[in-house]
């Protein structure tokens, strides 16, 4: 993963649960849409094989990595896979050391000041505050207070609405998933849709 282009645009989408046939064209949406940075997450039904897929289709036009990772299994399963960046929805030490110590750009996830703080201790690139709605934007402030070297990726309840908010208070970077890759618009075959709605987001970014 190329970080200081990904701070250039710091918006990553979040693919879950896609099928082998949605490969193709939803890659091709993601890179008419102008995002840059993309994860499939190891809880998605052969996820090995539509990282290696991707990667291999798709890795000189975007950067692919892994998401979900919760196990030694399974980052080193997506790093076979040839994923460029780690996501986890929690924190999982020997993960995130793991990462750090191989320069593997690292996003775990953590909500409270505690986990935030032990997750950047171990090595993380970011730390992604999930579910990042619960508190909203101003919670990034507070945490900017005691941690202002903690770097903050939001994911979960950002919108293109608030998207701004999120970036004033602290943060560097956004995720999004579901609220753009929506299952009633691949099973449509919508992928207009995802293109759009991620364009959307794109164009409200600082």
């Amino acid at each position: 993963m190329d970080l200081g282009k990904f701070r250039q645009r710091p918006l990553l989408g979040i693919l879950r649960g896609i099928r082998p046939a949605e490969l193709e064209p939803l890659f091709e949406t993601v890179i008419a849409s102008g995002l840059q940075a993309i994860e499939i997450t190891m809880n998605t039904e052969g996820a090995d094989g539509l990282i290696r897929n991707a990667v291999k289709r798709y890795g000189k036009q975007l950067m692919i990595g892994a998401g979900t990772v919760l196990t030694l299994k399974d980052l080193q399963s997506a790093l076979r896979s040839g994923a460029t960046f780690i996501v986890s929805p929690v924190v999982v030490p020997p993960v995130i050391k793991y990462c750090a110590r191989h320069k593997i750009p690292v996003f775990p996830g953590a909500l409270v000041p505690q986990d935030i703080y032990e997750a950047w201790q171990a090595g993380a690139t970011m730390v992604k505050v999930f579910p990042a709605g619960c508190f909203g934007p101003d919670y990034f402030r507070e945490i900017k207070g005691p941690f202002p070297r903690i770097e903050l990726l939001a994911c979960g309840g950002v919108t293109p609405e608030n998207i701004k908010d999120y970036f004033k208070n602290g943060a560097s970077a956004i995720a999004v998933g579901s609220s753009v890759f929506r299952k009633e618009w691949l099973a449509a075959k919508k992928f207009h849709l995802i293109r759009n709605r991620i364009q959307t987001y794109l164009k409200a970014l600082p």
